[in-house]
């Protein structure tokens, strides 16, 4: 297929009197980057101020106002990159797969939003990348997942394959509570529910450690905490974030995390075990920023932009 084998049409966005428009002054007047997004958050809105403020030419984009056709195609309508930032794990890996069919350079590419968007591919690299990571098991039969459950010991991590934010992560605390999961999967209709990814429960603080990294640096990192009767230390579930100092330990663990999954600009979610040490449990495709950029003196969507144009210009 060639460069112009594949078109976009995209609707108008309108953001801080930032307007996208698809006319014909758009396609000859095309952006530096592009942001696609599928729920417009704070970080995107931060992403385009300091694009702009940098001097660049930038635009948002809606993802689900986008078509790709497979002719009569114009790449200069999506600029000279794209950042890719759908909330939508398999909208934004087949939009960056249209893309890149384009010969669009993308943040992040198809390979590296493929393996971070699925644990069970994520936590494949990190292994055969010496990253250390939870003991994690990979069933796949209902009889199976709660045998190989209680065979390890209560309690375990029970994750889905595909999703964000914590949703339906679940601690699994005995073989009765095992087998209601179980039993509720089975019922739904996604294959990705018939395959089980439990992984071992962590002694750790009550916290958890999220870096940011853009290409070759670990640009800061934030203690995550659990909000209140909450177990899980996701910002989107009312976490707090305080600054972590970036040790030795710690860089070299999240860009040894990094190389496994391809790179980028990517969240490197970690746990400190009490004998382990830093343990990799999570890279993040699309990472969220919001919190880490409250406590932080980096302008983290300043890195980012100023990453994004270092690859244009590379």
């Amino acid at each position: 297929m060639s460069k112009k084998e594949l078109v976009s049409m995209s609707s108008n966005v309108n953001n801080n009197n930032n307007t996208y428009n698809s006319n014909s002054s758009y396609y000859d007047n095309s952006p530096d980057i592009t942001i696609i997004f599928d729920r417009l958050r704070w970080e995107e809105k931060e992403l385009l101020d300091k694009a702009l403020k940098l001097g660049y030419n930038a635009r948002l984009v809606d993802a689900k106002d986008l078509v790709f056709t497979t002719h009569n195609g114009n790449a200069k309508s999506f600029g000279s990159i794209v950042i890719q930032r759908c909330i939508s794990h398999y909208r934004g890996l087949y939009i960056t797969a249209c893309l890149e069919a384009l010969n669009i350079p993308v943040i992040n590419r198809y390979s590296v939003a493929e393996v971070c968007g699925n644990k069970l591919l994520c936590s494949l690299a990190l292994v055969k990348h010496n990253v250390p990571t939870p003991k994690t098991h990979f069933v796949f039969s209902a009889e199976k997942a709660v045998e190989v459950a209680s065979s390890l010991g209560y309690p375990i991590v029970f994750k889905p394959i595909v999703g964000s934010w914590g949703r339906l992560v679940i601690p699994v605390k005995d073989r009765e509570m095992m087998e209601s999961i179980v039993e509720m999967r089975e019922e739904m209709s996604n294959p990705l529910n018939k395959i089980y990814y439990l992984q071992e429960y962590v002694k750790r603080p009550p916290r958890d450690i999220r870096a940011i990294v853009v290409g070759d640096r670990v640009i800061t990192a934030v203690y995550r905490y659990a909000a209140e009767g909450e177990w899980r230390t996701n910002i989107a579930r009312g976490g707090k974030a305080e600054l972590c100092p970036i040790t030795k330990e710690l860089e070299d663990t999240c860009l040894k995390a990094s190389a496994a999954v391809g790179g980028g600009v990517l969240g490197v979610d970690l746990m400190e075990d009490e004998a382990r040490g830093l343990l990799v449990h999570e890279v993040n495709n699309t990472v969220e920023f919001k919190g880490a950029a409250s406590v932080s003196s980096v302008d983290i969507a300043q890195e980012i932009i100023r990453y994004a144009m270092r690859l244009v210009k590379a």
